[in-house]
């Protein structure tokens, strides 16, 4: 009897062990994995931060090269074409020069709306100014005004608000993907639609043009799409691309 009780006890010692065992390995196999998502919480927060601290470097350099374009280039120009003026209208110069003034004053007014459009695409006054909605408006308008493709652009809604950092990543992004769309795709009609809502953001850009293989993204669209990627990577949203040879193109993104 006594041998029986030691062998049933023995068991019950090494039952309890067992259980005991398994329930340090589960709780050891918890805390690994909790150590393991810590780690790549911190992974991807350094990430961001990085993305973050480099688009926020590449706005910085745009506003800028703005600046310097608009208040340095842009006043030299503006005086030499009132000097050009001047002279033209000088008693002194010979009728058959006249020509030539003028065909120098064309020049330089080209050059000056050509530089004043390069320092709006940098840093765009209207986002500034009047905000998101607008700035794109103005965008969209520029870019039917200097290419002659159809841009519809559509604020679906305006419930949300988005923070200023937001915003300029919104603009930029559908700033990339419409002249991508102008530069690759041949397009004779584009869509922009955004959607700010009191809990997701939504953005389509939509073409009708020649389309890709999506397998060949990297290689053609160069690092405009990285930029893209990067923004909404910071954004914490998706992006999907819609797209084959001859069938268009629709990008897809929701933060």
């Amino acid at each position: 009897a006594v041998f029986i009780a030691s062998t049933i006890a023995l068991l019950i010692l090494i039952y309890l062990g067992f259980i005991n065992f398994k329930k340090n390995r589960r709780i050891a196999a918890q805390e690994q994995l909790l150590q393991q998502q810590k780690i790549a919480e911190l992974e991807k927060n350094k990430q961001l931060n990085t993305i973050e601290a480099m688009l926020k470097g590449q706005e910085e350099e745009r506003s800028r090269i703005a600046k310097d374009l608009h208040d340095g280039l842009g006043g030299l120009l503006s005086g030499t074409k009132m000097s050009l003026i001047n002279l033209k209208d000088n008693p002194g110069v010979a009728d058959d020069r006249s020509g030539l003034f003028n065909k120098s004053l064309s020049m330089l007014d080209n050059a000056i709306g050509d530089l004043r459009k390069i320092a709006h695409n940098l840093m765009p006054e209207a986002l500034v100014k009047f905000g998101l909605i607008e700035a794109l408006r103005d965008f969209c308008d520029a870019i039917e005004s200097s290419t002659g493709i159809k841009v519809l652009y559509q604020p679906l809604s305006n419930e949300g608000r988005l923070s200023n950092t937001s915003q300029i990543y919104v603009y930029r992004i559908i700033q990339e993907l419409v002249n991508n769309a102008v530069k690759y795709a041949d397009p004779a009609r584009i869509i922009v639609q955004l959607s700010i809502g009191k809990i997701k953001t939504g953005i389509t850009v939509e073409d009708d043009g020649k389309g890709f293989d999506l397998n060949e993204l990297d290689k053609t669209k160069g690092t405009g799409m990285a930029n893209v990627k990067s923004r909404v990577e910071f954004l914490n949203g998706t992006m999907d691309i819609l797209t084959a040879p001859g069938n268009g193109t629709s990008v897809n993104i929701e933060f």
